[in-house]
């Protein structure tokens, strides 16, 4: 399995493996391990709500000690480690992945995608999903991150949210 087969997947299903909104924070932490939270959390307790647990890249959004949003977090250029329940035999990997080529992927998996009015301005652009309601927000790179093309939009986030 490849980046690109977990992007698409979680893109068209709004899951990654068993990861899906609405599980107990219990739950995934008992296929995940236990996710370094957020420092909010550590500050005032595990009932403070809205603030992410990390397992590298992948971030769990928790209200209520539940799953309330999913999301990989990419930078331009570097590796970036995912447990390896949502990207399996792979510690770290390349973290620069191309809009053009997101799409492309979604489009060859017959993922339906739009331009995400709210989230595309100045230097980044936004797609939505269908039926998944999965957000990509892509940037233009910085100065100093090592990808091939400076004036291509890449991947930062992927995600989704309860409603």
């Amino acid at each position: 399995m490849t980046l690109m087969n977990v992007l698409v997947d979680f893109a068209r299903t709004g899951r990654l493996g068993p990861l899906q909104v609405g599980m107990s924070l219990a739950e995934a932490e008992e296929h995940l391990g236990p996710g370094r939270p957020h420092p909010a959390i550590i500050m005032k307790g595990p009932d403070i709500d809205g603030y992410p647990y990390h397992w590298g890249g992948l971030k769990l959004d928790v209200t209520h000690r539940a799953v309330s949003g999913i999301g990989i977090d990419l930078w331009h250029g570097p590796t970036v480690t995912l447990p390896a329940l949502v990207l399996p035999e792979s510690e770290a990997f390349d973290a620069t992945v191309a809009r053009e080529e997101l799409t492309a992927a979604l489009d060859a998996a017959g993922c339906e995608h739009h331009v995400h009015d709210v989230l595309t301005f100045g230097r980044q652009s936004s797609i939505l999903t269908r039926p998944a309601d999965v957000c990509a927000v892509f940037s233009l790179p910085g100065r100093d991150d090592h990808v091939p093309h400076q004036d291509r939009h890449y991947l930062s986030v992927i995600y989704t949210r309860s409603a």
